[in-house]
């Protein structure tokens, strides 16, 4: 069974300064809103109601932990998946924006127990301003990327190999990234994300 699937829910946070001491290894999740975090999250977790979204987009302000547990010590989370707000929905006040903007951007900046980003991005929409503009919080800090490309099933399989080249060149600035079609839905992309992210929070040591 997956690391993964152990995944429950730990605590919410509303600021930077709610958030447990850092200590076990993190993996965020981000994304624009509407891009389809949750179900990337649930289908990794193989829950169904792990992560969920709010029915108007842009609405859930809070940052979720999922504690991992230790297989050898099931009271210490041997990691956290972390869920922070999606981002830049039309219909946000400017000032709330900006206020997730500095959340957002402190998190990735400044969290050091943060070891790898999962960036949620729209295969149909490809590297947005938004993302962008994302991007240049992450790109100077040097932490590992996966790009989740979702909604993957939706495309002929060229088309997918197209965007994932044009993403790769978008987020060239982004150092360590690694660019993955995903579909929670048809479970295309599953075991290589899957892969990644245990490793981000147990590496596997190689002789």
């Amino acid at each position: 069974m997956s690391l993964l699937h152990r995944a429950s829910f730990f605590i919410s946070a509303a600021r930077l300064d709610q958030l447990p001491a850092p200590g076990a290894p993190e993996v965020c999740f981000v994304g624009r809103s509407n891009a389809g975090k949750s179900s990337a999250i649930n289908v990794l977790c193989n829950q169904r109601r792990l992560a969920f979204s709010s029915k108007t987009p842009g609405r859930t302000r809070l940052i979720n932990l999922f504690g991992l547990p230790d297989p050898l010590e099931p009271e210490q989370p041997l990691g956290f998946l972390v869920d922070l707000p999606g981002y830049g929905y039309a219909s946000v006040a400017h000032k709330e924006k900006e206020k997730w903007a500095d959340i957002l951007g402190g998190y990735l900046r400044d969290r050091p127990s943060l070891a790898g980003i999962v960036l949620i991005i729209d295969i149909r929409r490809g590297v947005t301003e938004l993302d962008r503009r994302l991007a240049d919080f992450i790109a100077p800090t040097g932490r590992p990327v996966l790009a989740l490309l979702t909604k993957a099933d939706k495309l002929p399989f060229g088309q997918r190999q197209r965007t994932v080249f044009a993403v790769r060149k978008d987020l060239a600035d982004i150092g360590a990234l690694h660019t993955v079609p995903f579909s929670a839905t048809e479970r295309i992309g599953l075991p290589e994300a899957t892969q990644y992210i245990e490793n981000w929070i147990s590496p596997k040591v190689v002789p």
